[in-house]
C-alpha cells in the first residue's frame, strides 16, 4: 500500500472517530461508559423504549468505534491491511469500502 493511500485510510479513519464521538456525545453518552438520564425524568413505557433503542443504538456505535480504533493501531504498529486470519494483504477495493477491515474476503467468508 502506498504512503498516500494509507494517510487517506488513516484520515478516513480519524474523521469516522470523530463522527461517532460526536454521536455518541449527542446520545448523552457519558465518561462512566453508560447512557446518561436525568433521574427525575418519568419512566413511561415509551421513555423506557426509547430509552432501550438509544441504548441499542450507543452500544453499535461504541462497536464501531473499537474497529476504527483497532484499524488505527494496526496503522501505528505497520500491520493494517494484512489479515488478522490468515496473514494475507486485505485485497485494496475491500479497505477502500470498509477501511477498518480486520479479516480478507476469503477469511470473512468462512465466518
Amino acid at each position: 500500500m502506498s504512503d498516500a493511500t494509507l494517510a487517506d485510510r488513516r484520515a478516513a479513519l480519524e474523521d469516522e472517530r470523530v463522527h461517532l464521538r460526536h454521536q455518541l456525545a449527542e446520545l448523552g453518552y457519558g465518561d462512566e461508559g453508560r447512557l446518561d438520564y436525568d433521574q427525575n425524568f418519568a419512566d413511561s413505557s415509551q421513555v423506557t423504549a426509547e430509552r432501550g433503542e438509544a441504548e441499542a443504538l450507543a452500544k453499535q456505535l461504541k462497536e464501531t468505534l473499537a474497529e476504527v480504533e483497532h484499524a488505527l493501531g494496526k496503522i501505528e504498529a505497520d500491520t493494517y491491511g494484512m489479515c488478522e486470519s490468515c496473514g494475507q494483504p486485505i485485497a485494496p477495493a475491500r479497505l477502500e469500502a470498509k477501511p477498518a477491515a480486520r479479516l480478507c474476503m476469503d477469511c470473512a467468508s468462512k465466518r
